[in-house]
């Protein structure tokens, strides 16, 4: 009965059919994180076998309770990942992994078919999507890492399924993120008005007056409280109230105010899609949600096309003069020189050319006008175009 057919499911669907083991990792253990942990615990059945992994790198904190559940007073200091595996492990044993994702190789997530984000930055989930498209490229198109993305901000909040090949990548997504508020130095210097301001100038003017050389770590408790230290004194110096720890860690962070609600409703539908997803049920939504629930509930989805000079999914495309008199060979060498290439293989129309691994090639390039060829190198995440234009000497 876990996998009754919907009314959009395919004609050939068989809800007898039990799907083997799915291997799943969550990217962080906050508020998104805990609820997407939770919905799978209690998803997972021995019709729908899970083998749930989950990673973070952060500590409890007294401002986590109120809207990451599975923690309590007494978890305060310890790690999130290993609370967070202990509070469903009456329901089912979930592996974590204490640290940073950029810490771990390729192998380690190879061995996923799915990735669950649930991170609050923007630059680790970007890291993360870039490696899942490695992986993807490097096995020649042959394991793809299915990536489920999920925000919030405030009373909104998306979803983004990306599958390696098919859909957009999160740097497709990027042109849609706003980017960090950006104050005037000249403002942090000599007006401030905000507390924004007075942690901003700590940020960047007042850490390194102190502490010169030392790199600011924003995920050393230490550090982010010598940070806030430093903009309490700027803001009493000016009179400007409301500079608090949380502030200066959510400003130093590019931290916005969690929702427990939207993190709810955001956890849901991923893992309702995940779910259609290892099942089959019913489709899934087209490869973008989105939710905002500022003026009532509205909910909507949309199909994103990958981005053609995406410098993560798209082709890489360049531009070459050359004179027409130059041989195969000749020109093979300076592209593979110019762009430092390994073993490129050059291609035109889909057609193989030159293999620079066999040094050798029975076709030419046409020398009638412009001609664009595909290169396909170890170096390139995922190939490259080239323009050559002739020239006559």
């Amino acid at each position: 009965m876990i996998f009754p057919p919907g009314p959009f499911t395919d004609e050939d669907y068989d809800e007898t059919f039990i799907p083997s083991p799915t291997s799943i990792l969550i990217l962080g253990s906050g508020g998104l994180g805990c609820e997407i942990l939770k919905n799978l615990s209690m998803t997972a059945s021995h019709e729908l076998p899970l083998n749930l992994h989950i990673i973070d790198m952060d500590t409890i904190s007294s401002s986590n309770l109120n809207r990451q559940f599975l923690f309590k007073d007494k978890d305060v200091g310890k790690y999130k990942c290993e609370i967070a595996s202990l509070a469903v492990k009456d329901r089912i044993k979930v592996e974590y992994y204490i640290g940073k994702i950029e810490d771990y190789e390729d192998s380690f997530y190879e061995k996923f078919d799915i990735i669950i984000s649930g991170l609050d930055s923007i630059n680790a989930r970007k890291w993360i999507n870039e490696t899942i498209w490695r992986i993807y490229n490097n096995s020649n198109n042959e394991k793809s890492i299915i990536f489920f993305d999920g925000g919030t901000e405030g009373f909104q909040g998306s979803i983004k399924i990306i599958i390696p090949g098919i859909t957009a990548c999160f740097q497709c997504y990027r042109s849609l993120i706003p980017d960090k508020i950006v104050y005037p130095l000249c403002t942090l210097a000599n007006t401030p008005r905000l507390p924004e301001h007075c942690i901003e100038w700590a940020k960047q003017l007042g850490w390194e007056e102190i502490y010169q050389d030392k790199i600011f770590d924003y995920d050393n408790d230490e550090d982010v409280e010598k940070m806030f230290k430093i903009a309490l004194k700027r803001a009493n110096e000016f009179g400007i109230e409301g500079v608090t720890k949380s502030l200066t860690l959510g400003v130093v962070k590019n931290i916005i105010p969690a929702i427990a609600s939207t993190n709810a409703i955001i956890s849901g539908q991923l893992c309702n899609e995940v779910y259609k997803f290892i099942s089959n049920c019913n489709p899934n939504m087209k490869d973008m949600g989105y939710y905002n629930g500022e003026n009532g509930v509205l909910f909507d989805n949309e199909e994103y096309l990958p981005i053609d000079n995406c410098p993560v999914c798209g082709i890489r495309t360049e531009e070459i003069e050359l004179d027409s008199n130059m041989e195969l060979i000749d020109i093979v060498q300076l592209i593979k020189d110019k762009f430092e290439l390994s073993m490129p293989v050059i291609m035109h129309n889909g057609i193989e050319i030159y293999n620079f691994k066999d040094q050798g090639g029975s076709l030419q390039l046409s020398k009638e006008g412009d001609v664009t060829i595909e290169v396909v190198d170890k170096t390139l995440l995922n190939g490259m175009k080239i323009r050559i234009k002739y020239y006559k000497v």
